[in-house]
């Protein structure tokens, strides 16, 4: 902390208030010291009474580094979201035809309780997100063999 005498912040009370609360979250504090000691933070004026209380608490740990994978999984990039080129591909296409089936059956249950058979507005679902789906796997597979 800086010099004793000096002003405190509120970001300064507040830090202060987060080590209070994590003291007593670890069980070092009593909710009756807890609420004590985060009445006299609030109040404090300068930093000297701030680090009064804290003093008895242990300085926290430091965070561990996250663990290192010993396979990363790259981002979004070549092999699409962590997975092969050919599961992602199987899950667009998993997509598209099951949102195809549910639209046929809209249409089709909306023709039957008509008595005839209405717009056939499926086709501006299926066939649009089909053909993309397929001019990007087209696309993909003439990209591989050129790139070799």
């Amino acid at each position: 902390m800086a010099e004793p005498h000096l002003r405190a912040a509120d970001s300064d009370r507040a830090a202060v208030a987060a080590t209070l609360g994590r003291a007593m979250s670890e069980g070092r504090l009593t909710v009756a010291e807890y609420d004590e000691r985060l009445g006299r933070a609030y109040a404090a004026r300068t930093f000297g009474e701030l680090a009064e209380l804290t003093t008895d608490l242990p300085a926290p740990a430091p965070r561990p580094a996250p663990a290192r994978s010993a396979h990363p999984v790259p981002a979004c990039g070549s092999r699409g979201f962590g997975g092969t080129h050919q599961a992602v591909h199987q899950a667009a296409w998993v997509s598209w035809s099951s949102t195809a089936v549910i639209v046929l059956l809209v249409w089709g249950i909306t023709s039957l309780a008509s008595g005839e058979f209405l717009y056939f507005w499926p086709f501006w679902v299926i066939v649009p997100w089909g053909a993309v789906l397929l001019m990007g796997r087209l696309g993909e597979r003439a990209q591989r063999r050129i790139s070799g």
